[in-house]
Order: C-alpha cells, then sequence, then structure tokens
C-alpha cells in the first residue's frame, strides 16, 4: 500500500532538491509522477526553484479551493508536493486518502515551523496523517542542528507579521536556526 510522506527540515536542508531528484528517479525508470505546489507559493513562478540553481516545471498550482482530487490521477506511480507546508489542511486529507484509495505515492515537502516557531496548519495536519515522518536536517550558523527559521526584513530578524512573506520578496531572507540562536537573534532574549 502506497504511503503518505512529509519530508521536512528547516531552509537550507534540501527539500526541493530531494524532490527534483527523486522525480528524476521515477521518471528516468519510465514513471509517470504529478508534481504540485500551493499557488501562494509565488517564488519561481510555475516552477520549483532551489537555492543552488535547479529548476523544474510543476504539473499543477494548487490554489486554496482546488480539490486535488479533480486533477488527473491515471497512471500515477507518485504525487510530488513542494512547500507542502502553505497546503490547506483538507488538501492534506485529500492527498492522505489518494495513497490510501488509488495505491499512488505522495511524497510532501516542506516546512515544519514558520519563522514565528509555530507549525503552519498544513504541516500540523501532514504530522498528524503522515504514514513515514522524515526529517531532512540542516546546519544553523554556529554548527549545531537547525530546526528553527529565522525571517529576516531589511536586515533585522522579526518574531511577528504575516505569515507568508515569500523568500527574495520584499527584501525579506529566511535563515535557518538552532533553538539557542533563535532565542539570541529573533527573540532577543539572551
Amino acid at each position: 500500500m502506497a504511503k503518505l510522506s512529509f519530508r521536512y527540515g528547516s531552509m537550507n536542508s534540501g527539500k526541493t532538491t530531494t524532490l527534483i531528484q527523486v522525480a528524476h528517479n521515477y521518471q528516468e525508470s519510465g514513471h509517470q509522477v504529478l508534481i504540485i505546489k500551493p499557488k501562494v507559493d509565488t517564488k519561481g513562478g510555475s516552477k520549483i526553484t532551489t537555492r543552488v540553481g535547479l529548476e523544474k516545471e510543476v504539473d499543477h498550482l494548487i490554489a486554496k479551493n482546488d480539490n486535488i482530487l479533480d486533477l488527473n490521477l491515471d497512471n500515477l506511480a507518485a504525487i510530488l508536493v513542494d512547500e507542502a507546508q502553505f497546503l490547506e489542511p483538507k488538501h492534506v486529507e485529500q492527498l492522505w486518502y489518494i495513497s490510501k484509495r488509488f495505491d499512488i505515492a505522495v511524497l510532501c515537502y516542506g516546512l515544519k515551523v514558520s519563522f514565528n516557531s509555530f507549525s503552519f496548519p498544513g504541516s500540523i495536519r501532514l504530522f498528524e496523517l503522515a504514514d513515514e515522518l522524515i526529517e531532512l536536517p540542516t546546519l544553523c550558523q554556529c554548527g549545531v542542528k537547525a530546526r528553527f527559521i529565522g525571517r529576516k526584513v531589511n536586515g533585522e530578524y522579526q518574531e511577528t507579521g504575516e505569515l507568508v512573506i515569500i523568500d527574495g520578496t520584499a527584501n525579506v531572507e529566511y535563515h535557518p536556526l538552532c533553538g539557542t540562536c533563535y532565542f539570541k537573534k529573533v527573540k532577543k532574549e539572551f
């Protein structure tokens, strides 16, 4: 039986790079995949892009009110989802259903927490339903495993603001941080 998998990590953990490699492996073996991402992720337009320069066209951008079950699922071996944290909980439920009802592997890649240290609704639902949870590690600037994300706007870390501001827009940058550096840099508590 196919699984719903959530592969999560902080910024720079290679989530999208891994997705592109997985898509290549499936396709090189003659299997069909469907690559989707939430429409709210405007970075790259209709492509998924990586910090190392790789990019791949997506098959479908998922809008807030879309039903993934309406997509053509014929002959698919897998559905690959980039930026899965931006999915609506109902989209996660649809993907879970697809993995069970149609025996299609669903691999979701995304963030566990946002810049404010709270989980996205899509990530929460993935943690509740996924058959497999895989953390993709990365390092904080201090060399410790990063589990948090710092958002800089105009060079200053922020703890509040809009939940979704896409990297590279409006002088926004995101950085992987360990818990100690999150407290120091974002919360400025010590």
